[in-house]
């Protein structure tokens, strides 16, 4: 199982933000330290080229991010004061996800241990999202005919609603969010299929929809993009939802299950975790790969 990763996802930020950038680093030492992932499996993320965000963003909006010309406004909105490393973090994050797609189609299953941008639109960004990996990495596979239809599930505790924007009039992508009904963004798009969760939802709530829509949202795709956010989790405060650790991996095992007894590859990406302490998300994210490698060795 390939798993790509880079030093350039933590970005530097003001004392308080909310932004949980340490986790990055804390994931990748538990999934050393507990032989999750091998030193020979760990591949360093190139930077995005810009031609590949071309193919979702508008290139006036790109070229806002790469030469720092974005108005405070938009800045607020994406919640990261613009720097250069953050369009290091922004053009890595989204070279991780593209090569963990590519890798994906060669063995099956691959990671990128940052990514899940879903809040990205084609002209802005939102929610600690500027570029969209998810869509970027689905628009350059299908340009080279290694994919026809794709199917982004989506089951961080937010919709994913630049995803579900992008690709709205677009029938050979499925968007499937799973999401808390009353969080961020208090202004949903319309995903291929949205199940609101209320505040408090629980493990066995939760797990009954999962396995009552996931079916659906798998059929007839060639790749999967699992956006496994953590943030359902009780602890997150950022979540309003109520899932235990248990009922995360549970959940990350049905995913899993289901995507191997279809033969589809899948790609894994990080997506929301802002528990305290933040090594509460750290271990749910390894929690994601500690099933993936039960479930495909």
């Amino acid at each position: 199982m390939q798993v790509f990763h880079s030093d350039r996802y933590v970005v530097p930020l003001p004392t308080g933000h909310r932004f949980p950038s340490g986790k990055y680093r804390m994931l990748r030492e538990i999934l050393d330290r507990d032989g999750l992932i091998a030193d020979a499996e760990l591949r360093e993320a190139a930077l995005i080229d810009v031609d590949d965000l071309l193919l979702v963003h508008t290139a006036s909006y790109v070229d806002s991010i790469l030469h720092g010309t974005l108005g405070e406004i938009d800045q607020r909105r994406i919640g990261l004061p613009w720097s250069e490393e953050l369009v290091l973090r922004s053009r890595s994050s989204a070279g991780g996800t593209l090569a963990a797609a590519f890798a994906a189609l060669e063995d099956g299953v691959a990671g990128n241990l940052g990514g899940g941008t879903h809040h990205a639109f084609a002209d802005h960004g939102e929610g600690y999202c500027t570029f969209n990996d998810h869509a970027v990495a689905i628009r350059r596979l299908r340009l080279e005919g290694r994919i026809r239809r794709a199917a982004v599930v989506d089951l961080d505790v937010h919709q994913g609603n630049g995803t579900a924007a992008i690709f709205a009039a677009d029938p050979d992508v499925f968007t499937f969010s799973m999401h808390a009904a009353k969080n961020f963004p208090f202004r949903k798009q319309r995903s291929s299929r949205d199940v609101e969760l209320p505040d408090g939802c629980g493990d066995r709530e939760y797990l009954e929809m999962l396995e009552r829509h996931l079916p659906a949202v798998l059929e007839g795709a060639d790749i999967v993009f699992y956006q496994g956010g953590v943030d359902p989790l009780a602890e997150d405060t950022l979540g309003r939802l109520s899932l235990t650790h248990e009922g995360l991996r549970a959940r990350d095992r049905m995913v899993f299950e289901a995507v191997r007894s279809r033969a589809l590859p899948i790609v894994l990406t990080l997506g929301g975790g802002y528990a305290r302490p933040i090594d509460l998300s750290a271990l749910a994210h390894a929690g994601t790969y500690r099933e993936a490698r039960e479930v495909f060795g």
